[in-house]
């Protein structure tokens, strides 16, 4: 193990011991539960490490914690008790407050971006824009300065509040494009709507 790894490992530790006990009842996770998602942090961790040499072992150990622990609290929030689609359609006929895919990336970019994190870039992305499959969208974490696709999608929602990451080039499930560029598209086509805008969690103009 690199000294890297090891720095990250015990940052990991560290902050998961800030997080304090958690009871096994309830809608606290038992201990098995706790274990696999520590590890499930390492690897993150490990993962976004690997984004680039100059990215801090703190900040990958934070993000790859926030990811984890902010998937579970939207989980609550959202009042998932079902699927990803059957979600959506609740949160679109008034029954459940949010959880649409953009909800999730949106308010996981809010939270990640709250840590003014240095050696890491956050990216919004679109899949599915042009065609009549769901379209899907997600935030995206990479070095700073790095482009989207070096970079590791952080995906909730298609799991239903489990969260999903991958390198943005094997996520070949979606084929994620950089936001500004459906809006490009989308207003050259003259589709490009203010409700569209919104949807996409953003708050351009759409002239």
């Amino acid at each position: 193990m690199s000294l890297r790894a090891l720095v990250a490992l015990v940052l990991v530790a560290g902050l998961a011991a800030c997080g304090g006990p958690r009871s096994d009842g309830g809608a606290g996770l038992n201990v098995q539960a706790q274990q696999a998602e520590q590890a499930d942090v390492v690897a993150l961790t490990q993962k976004i490490m690997g984004l680039g040499a100059n990215v801090d072992p703190e900040e990958a150990a934070r993000a790859a914690r926030i990811a984890y622990s902010y998937t579970a609290q939207l989980r609550r929030d959202y009042q998932i008790t079902d699927g990803p689609i059957i979600h959506n359609i609740k949160v679109n006929n008034g029954t459940k407050p949010r959880g649409l895919c953009w909800h999730w990336a949106q308010d996981m970019e809010t939270r990640l971006g709250q840590e003014n994190f240095q050696t890491l870039d956050l990216h919004r992305a679109i899949a599915n824009f042009d065609n009549w499959r769901l379209e899907h969208s997600t935030v995206i974490v990479s070095a700073a300065g790095a482009d989207m696709y070096d970079g590791l999608v952080l995906d909730p929602w298609r799991k239903g509040g489990v969260l999903v990451w991958d390198d943005v080039r094997a996520d070949t499930r979606y084929n994620w494009t950089p936001r500004e560029e459906v809006f490009a598209y989308k207003r050259a086509r003259g589709e490009l709507t203010t409700r569209y805008v919104t949807a996409a969690g953003a708050t351009i103009r759409t002239e």
